[in-house]
């Protein structure tokens, strides 16, 4: 509707006709119908009006000199802001009818003699009028719905980024109170939950970097992961090799942050374990395993698993494992592959 001297008007009509007669007669049928009514005889006068003034709709006569029906309709389709067009057409004219749908038309009226002309017309308007008031409103409803989902999406960074921050400094306060401490099994004991606790901060670290704040990018969590895990364990006494492939799978984020617990967790053990004299490589598999399943593998060439298999440490880590492993509603099993041993998961993407 538009708004006329602070009053709300019949939806405004500019009716396009090179007869001077049915323009007048359309402008009284239509305007006690309660449509505001503007007239003109030609495509180039009503392109004019309809770029000096706003119009709801626009009713096109096809046939009309200098420019017709089409080349009107073309004209008003490039406007800034196009009012949907309702196109005239003679009773035998089917094949310009569809054109001019083809050509961006909202609806055809055929014109006929008498007054069922206009009321026809009307019921055109007042149809076509109906659909560009739902397309306006689906149009503003995917507009706040695409809005509200960029603040959500940013509200998630932000959290992520807070989060991880705040594991930093956790992380930072426990490497300090580790090297405060003379216990060495102590010292090592909060050693290990630094670790634990950057594989975490590095789940929300992949969040708040990524255009995807739901779900990890696997492939680049564990890369950085396993960097992190390298740089602690290699040292020019005890070197290790730690390798990585990995497809890149997408997982939740809880599912990420359980995997990359057991990733730290497996990797870790190997390197405390597996060679307890010179160096060593420890090697990570990440592959999709069908449609809807993943496989994490973790293998060295150490020294083997105890006859007994009893966990070493203080297993601490093994009831970690255990326990995202259950959460991903799998298990982790071992195996020994020559003098080493390979730590295999299979687990559900979802």
């Amino acid at each position: 509707m538009i708004e006329r001297s602070g009053q709300t008007a019949g939806p405004a009509v500019l009716y396009i006709d090179d007869d001077a007669g049915l323009r007048r007669l359309a402008a009284r049928a239509l305007s006690r119908l309660g449509f505001t009514v503007t007239v003109a005889e030609g495509g180039a006068e009503g392109l004019a009006l309809a770029r000096e003034q706003p119009f709801d709709l626009i009713a096109v006569d096809h046939y009309m000199p200098g420019m017709d029906g089409i080349e009107t309709l073309d004209a008003i389709r490039q406007l800034p802001v196009a009012p949907p067009v309702v196109y005239v057409t003679g009773s035998e004219e089917g094949r310009i009818a569809v054109a001019a749908l083809k050509a961006g038309a909202s609806d055809y009226v055929v014109k006929t003699v008498g007054s069922d002309f206009f009321d026809l017309l009307a019921s055109a308007f007042a149809q076509v009028l109906e659909r560009a008031a739902l397309e306006r409103d689906k149009t503003a409803a995917e507009d706040q719905l695409r809005a509200s989902n960029a603040r959500l999406e940013a509200l998630l960074r932000e959290v992520n980024h807070r989060v991880a921050n705040s594991l930093q400094i956790v992380s930072a306060m426990v490497r300090m109170q580790s090297t405060a401490l003379q216990d060495d099994n102590a010292r090592l004991a909060l050693e290990d939950t630094q670790r634990r606790i950057a594989a975490i901060a590095q789940v929300h670290r992949r969040l708040y970097t990524s255009n995807d704040v739901e779900q990890v990018d696997m492939r680049e969590y564990l890369k950085a992961l396993v960097d992190e895990l390298g740089e602690t364990w290699s040292t020019p006494t005890a070197p290790r090799t730690l390798s990585l492939f990995a497809e890149p799978i997408r997982l939740a984020t809880d599912r990420a942050v359980s995997l990359g617990v057991i990733v730290t967790e497996l990797v870790s053990n190997a390197c405390k374990y597996a060679y307890p004299v010179g160096g060593g490589e420890v090697r990570v598999s990440l592959r999709e395993d069908g449609a809807t399943h993943f496989k994490l593998l973790v293998e060295d060439d150490g020294i083997g698993m105890p006859a007994d298999a009893t966990p070493q440490g203080t297993g601490v880590g093994t009831k970690l494992i255990r326990a995202m492993a259950q959460s991903l509603q799998t298990i982790v099993e071992y195996d020994s592959i020559g003098n080493g041993v390979r730590a295999t998961l299979r687990a559900a993407r979802d």
